[in-house]
């Protein structure tokens, strides 16, 4: 259910900025970004302050590599605009989209390293079950994870699996595929927040 809210539930200095970015980029806000500025309050701080530090705070894995996860974990959940958004972006940092349509067609055939296929198994495992066992843990800590990335890992499942969820709750709307590009090119030039 769309509501309404989203599309003029701002304040004056939020209509400018959604305009200025209008103007600018020539493509609608997306639905993510509204929501965020909707109630900064309630959600929208600390949400761009989790996300910014799960995506692009340090870590041992890449920008594309979480991404790409977050992709993954959008795929899982089955929530489009979230798949879109995280697959172009993927696409762009490891400027290799033909590697990220791999991963999200067939995980278990993709050209990836044993420590991101193992990584991209318990997320997607954590997202349809949510939970994961021992046995998981320990098939990703055998493929070479390190205990420090596993943590950054379930930082971005965590992160998507709250976003796909908002995203589909509010009927974030799809946008085209220069839409996603021009999001992608965004995300990858100033993050989360």
């Amino acid at each position: 259910m769309r509501l309404e809210i989203l599309n003029h539930g701002y304040g004056p200095g939020t209509k400018l900025l959604f305009a200025l970015i209008r103007l600018f980029s020539r493509h609608p806000v997306p639905d993510a970004a509204k929501l965020v500025f909707y109630r900064p309050d309630f959600y929208g701080t600390r949400a761009k302050e989790f996300t910014h530090e799960a995506m692009r705070g340090p870590s041992a894995w890449s920008v594309g590599d979480r991404e790409l996860m977050a992709a993954h974990v959008s795929k899982v959940n089955g929530t489009a605009f979230c798949i879109g958004a995280h697959t172009a972006t993927a696409s762009q940092a490891y400027q290799n989209p033909s590697k990220v349509a791999a991963v999200l067609d067939d995980l278990e055939t993709a050209s990836v390293p044993e420590t991101l296929r193992a990584t991209l198994r318990m997320l997607g495992t954590l997202t349809r079950e949510g939970t994961v066992g021992v046995e998981d843990m320990r098939e990703v800590l055998a493929a070479g994870v390190t205990p420090e990335q596993v943590e950054d890992a379930l930082a971005v499942c965590a992160a998507f699996n709250t976003t796909d969820r908002l995203a589909d709750a509010f009927g974030f709307e799809l946008l085209s595929a220069e839409g996603y590009a021009a999001g992608a090119k965004y995300l990858l030039k100033r993050g989360y927040r």
